[in-house]
């Protein structure tokens, strides 16, 4: 049996945060090189690496909305001095939420199952783990765009404006 965590704290090897239905443990994180089982459930995890990362997961997500527009599937910088930014495959309210971080990402295609009538898409890493979602290929490209937009929009702001 793999070890079960109470915690996870989110840093920059966090690829991927995946709910799990099981009794032991609610969300496996894929990290670079493994996989660890959390009893926390995913959007726990999130809000308290928003915490780590100086503020409120609530706050993060109005000001992504601000800044960008996006109202909906909200990309989150959860600590942009540090280049941590995720965004969800799902609305987190929902229980099949997988939270993607962005500059873990290598490729997404489209993936075709005679067993699903869901459109579904493989992740590809750039450690060569991959997963297989219950999305599109468009939307999760879609979240791919506005996470990279969450990214330019943050870095202007964090970075202080110099006067001549």
């Amino acid at each position: 049996m793999n070890d079960i965590f109470t915690s996870y704290h989110v840093n920059y090897r966090t690829m991927a945060i995946i709910p799990a239905t099981h009794f032991d443990y609610q969300t496996i994180v894929l990290e670079s090189g493994k996989k660890l089982f959390i009893k926390q459930t995913p959007l726990e995890i999130i809000k308290v690496a928003c915490l780590d990362g100086g503020a409120s997961y609530d706050g993060r997500r109005a000001a992504v909305m601000y800044q960008t527009s996006c109202h909906r599937k909200v990309p989150i910088p959860i600590n942009p001095s540090k280049n941590i930014f995720t965004f969800p495959t799902h609305s987190p309210s929902q229980l099949q939420c997988k939270w993607i971080f962005y500059n873990h990402v290598k490729i997404i295609k489209p993936y075709y199952s005679s067993k699903s009538l869901i459109p579904q898409s493989i992740i590809t890493f750039k450690d060569g783990q991959q997963i297989i979602v219950d999305e599109s290929y468009y939307i999760l490209e879609k979240q791919m765009q506005r996470t990279a937009i969450c990214i330019l929009q943050f870095a202007s702001i964090e970075k202080p404006l110099m006067t001549v």
